[in-house]
């Protein structure tokens, strides 16, 4: 037994978005079923829907930071009931048994988590993400949306929240330590207000000085133009923690050069392309060059309710459906700030 939703869906990768219907399997005993107010759109999203991170199955419909309100629960279900405000973030499901699984890292699931949109899931069908007016989700990949942030400012934090919170704790941004955020766009924007709720001394590193207002704005306490070849003179040897969220190349030597002793520059931005590296921009300093995904289903909920305590969200332009297309394409021209946010009700 299915029901069908309205949704908008990739049938290709070199057409546009368009209406489409899709099935979402019935409630079973642990199951949750939700409808989505609120979808965030991510790059992830466009890379998926085009090819471009591999072949994928179509009509296939992506987004995976949903926010919206539990409409049913199943017969077995503890943890949410009817009415909750909840959120749905970059994966459904996982083996449950490896030993990351085990750990509590369900992100790193040794077999491979199971992604909100184009995985397979346990019954053999394809995942179908937020671009849609319901979801039904195991219940324990159902995270709760605390009151004091707005459904559409938290749809963001399920990926680009989440990405960022991460490293962050993981390489003990606070008090006394000096951060900097390369990016300034929907994941460098959080990056940033995190950081500096944690206690950090935040730097963005931005290409150019456009954004300088609003970075100072939303919580850094300085900002460079990384086009201006004095910017690696200056701060060279500077920072503890480097959050990298470009998702294109950059001169990955010359930023190592900006870690302090013991430093780590950890990439959360995922470009195509190979980046060179040379291995004395690591060795003489006893520097670190790491990566991050999103974090586990207990830390994207203390992610939550660390936001809700400090009053963040993330800085959204909230579009009807059939606006999409045009956001996608100004996602690519880097034109938003900081985060397009799907309304699902003009999906109908």
């Amino acid at each position: 037994m299915t029901t069908s939703v309205k949704a908008y869906a990739a049938t290709a990768a070199d057409k546009p978005l368009s209406p489409n219907t899709i099935e979402r399997r019935d409630v079973g005993p642990h199951d949750v079923r939700i409808d989505i107010k609120f979808a965030g759109i991510c790059h992830s999203d466009i890379h998926t829907a085009r090819g471009e991170w591999g072949p994928i199955s179509y009509p296939q419909v992506v987004g995976h930071e949903i926010a919206g309100i539990v409409t049913e629960i199943g017969s077995e279900i503890t943890k949410h009931a009817v009415g909750d405000r909840v959120g749905v973030g970059c994966m459904v499901n996982s083996c449950g048994e490896c030993a990351q699984c085990v750990k509590g890292l369900e992100q790193y699931c040794l077999v491979g988590n199971i992604q909100t949109y184009g995985s397979t899931d346990r019954d053999g069908t394809t995942t179908q993400g937020g671009y849609s007016q319901q979801v039904v989700v195991t219940e324990h990949f159902v995270v709760r949306i605390p009151e004091g942030i707005e459904l559409d400012a938290a749809a963001p934090l399920l990926c680009a929240g989440i990405t960022t919170y991460s490293p962050l704790r993981h390489w003990g941004a606070g008090p006394g330590r000096k951060v900097a955020v390369v990016g300034m766009g929907g994941l460098g924007h959080m990056a940033v207000k995190i950081a500096r709720a944690m206690g950090a001394e935040v730097t963005v590193l931005s290409q150019s000085l456009k954004k300088q207002q609003d970075g100072l704005r939303l919580g850094a306490d300085h900002y460079y133009a990384t086009s201006d070849p004095g910017t690696f003179e200056t701060l060279a040897s500077t920072f503890d923690l480097i959050i990298n969220t470009v998702s294109a190349p950059i001169d990955l030597n010359a930023h190592l050069s900006l870690l302090a002793v013991d430093g780590a520059m950890v990439n959360v931005g995922a470009p195509a392309e190979p980046l060179p590296l040379q291995i004395f921009s690591l060795i003489p300093s006893r520097r670190t060059f790491a990566g991050s995904a999103i974090g586990s289903i207990a830390e994207t909920q203390e992610m939550l309710d660390f936001c809700a305590e400090h009053h963040l969200g993330a800085e959204i332009e909230v579009i009807s459906a059939d606006k999409i297309n045009d956001a996608w394409e100004r996602v690519l021209a880097s034109d938003v700030r900081y985060r397009f946010v799907i309304d699902t009700a003009t999906l109908a």
